[in-house]
């Protein structure tokens, strides 16, 4: 059940000041589709700039595969004119294509269709799309092209000093990553909250499907989409981003020294099923960059992951054993289908309170069987979550609890936070939020799931797809810039693309003896 956190609640109450400056940043990605909804054979539109350099706009698995970042922001509203502004811009820049506004992808009659990201003929360019070509023979494509969005969170150094106030000194790395490890112990604990309430992927493509998954009780309209009646994010099931083989790493999240070495050994640890696959083809080509468990870490899947930003050449393992956590990505998130930039203020806001709330209830340790334990809740949640009487499980043990009952026992604790929160800023927007997702936990139809699951029943999902594409297209496009200018726009591409050129120049070594020098 949910901790009581009402001693660290009326510790934050007399501290309000130790929230002012929280550090966000989001990660978007989205496909490019033709006006019917099929995948783009277009690579990177070149007006964009390089999609190795460009601080804004890139490319994740696919060169159609498009990814939106923002800076670290500590406004939100500002945060999230950056990121619609990215999309404004990007928008007006893709002629007859279109972003597409969900999670999971429809439209690819042939996977082999889908071209892998192109970084140019530098060693770092060619790592990274051997890193994909990896991804592709161990994972298959359509896999990759599933879209997400990612939300970046740090806490503000006043949070951490004045948590740590008793010490004789001001709080070191070590104190602060482990109050990020105790964030994110609760977040595997608790985190199914966050696919119940914005869980917007309860329909599949039939084209999608994976072989094996006939057993599923899957419904279908007759219009090419499959849906399970009560699920929130089959993005997060195993018909999704999964990886099952990584389960048995026993990555643990108690300790920084523990997880930077078991996940230094995940990428040190020979894989039999990969070494298969081999290195090359039988034309000599790349196919991985190696035959261990994980070719680089980014490979591991995991639903929210620490932190701290690297430095050129730097592993993130290492960057992390230098200065601790600096921040934590939260990768649970389906792209929102109700706004054109996939996330809106409510989510923003929802995750602020979340995270302060696992930042602050007790999170004993957690033994790898348990952190296993704990993807039974959430894949209860993300297949079932909106059935009527649904119960989660407490650890590895035989307690069970409605998951109404968590819910509404969480958001005790999140409005006495949402206060706070609001109490450092004008107006009551935190409140709000509390109030307006409160009815989703007490009716499920109010969740994100249930409501573009009535769209997508009625028009099919490609249906709905190629209208709110459009619809969004339009929007975006007759837009004015807000916080960025067409100038910026212009000198960031045409800066990306010397940057590009100048990486591409200074390398002195051959790929193979960069590769041999890579630490990780």
């Amino acid at each position: 059940m949910i901790p009581d956190v009402s001693e660290a609640l009326s510790w934050l109450e007399k501290h309000p000041e130790a929230l002012t400056g929280i550090g966000r940043g989001i990660e978007r990605e989205s496909l490019r589709v033709q006006p019917d909804g099929h995948l783009s054979q277009q690579g990177h539109p070149g007006t964009l700039g390089s999609a190795l350099t460009h601080e804004w706009i890139i490319t994740d698995f696919a060169e159609s595969l498009l990814e939106f970042v923002t800076p670290v922001d500590r406004d939100v509203s500002h945060l999230l004119a950056f990121l619609r502004d990215i999309h404004r811009h990007v928008s007006r820049e893709l002629g007859n294509e279109r972003l597409w506004p969900f999670s999971m992808p429809c439209i690819i009659r042939d996977p082999e269709n889908i071209t892998l990201a192109q970084y140019g003929t530098s060693n770092i360019g060619r790592m990274k799309t051997v890193y994909r070509e990896g991804l592709k023979h161990r994972y298959g494509s359509l896999m990759q092209v599933i879209s997400g969005l990612h939300y970046n969170f740090s806490l503000p150094e006043a949070f951490w000093k004045a948590k740590f106030a008793e010490k004789d000194a001001a709080p070191d790395k070590d104190d602060v990553s482990d109050g990020y490890l105790q964030l994110i112990r609760n977040y595997y604990r608790f985190g199914w909250v966050i696919p119940y309430l914005f869980g917007a992927s309860p329909a599949i493509c039939e084209t999608f499907l994976p072989q094996g998954a006939g057993d599923l009780p899957l419904e279908g309209n007759g219009k090419g989409t499959l849906w399970l009646p009560y699920a929130t994010s089959l993005r997060l099931s195993d018909l999704g981003y999964t990886n099952k083989s990584q389960s048995a790493l026993g990555i643990t999240f108690n300790s920084l020294e523990g997880y930077v070495a078991a996940l230094k050994k995940a990428i040190k640890t020979p894989s039999e099923q990969y070494a298969k696959l081999g290195v090359t083809d039988s034309e000599g080509k790349r196919i991985q960059l190696n035959t261990n468990v994980l070719q680089i870490e980014n490979e591991l899947y995991a639903p929210i992951r620490p932190k701290r930003v690297i430095r050129s050449g730097e592993a993130p393992s290492e960057a992390l054993k230098r200065g601790g956590i600096e921040y934590i990505e939260v990768r649970s998130l389906d792209v929102n289908p109700f706004t054109p930039i996939g996330i809106n203020d409510e989510q923003v806001r929802f995750l602020d309170m979340f995270l302060i709330w696992c930042a602050l209830a007790e999170a004993p340790e957690m033994s790898a069987d348990e952190l296993q334990c704990t993807r039974g809740n959430w894949n209860r949640v993300v297949m079932e979550g909106r059935k009527p009487g649904l119960t989660l499980r407490s650890g590895c043990g035989e307690f069970v609890y409605p998951l109404k009952e968590a819910g509404l026992g969480l958001f005790e604790g999140l409005e006495r936070i949402a206060k706070v929160l609001d109490s450092t800023q004008e107006g009551d927007h935190y409140q709000q939020v509390c109030q307006n997702l409160l009815r989703s936990v007490e009716d499920p139809e109010q969740t994100y799931s249930a409501r573009i699951l009535r769209d997508m029943q009625q028009q099919g999902l490609a249906g709905a797809g190629i209208t709110l594409a459009e619809h969004y297209h339009q929007m975006l496009v007759s837009e004015p810039l807000e916080v960025l200018t067409d100038e910026q726009f212009r000198h960031q591409a045409e800066a990306s693309v010397l940057a590009q050129k100048k990486i591409e120049a200074n390398d002195t070594l051959s790929f193979e003896e960069y590769l041999a020098g890579r630490k990780g």
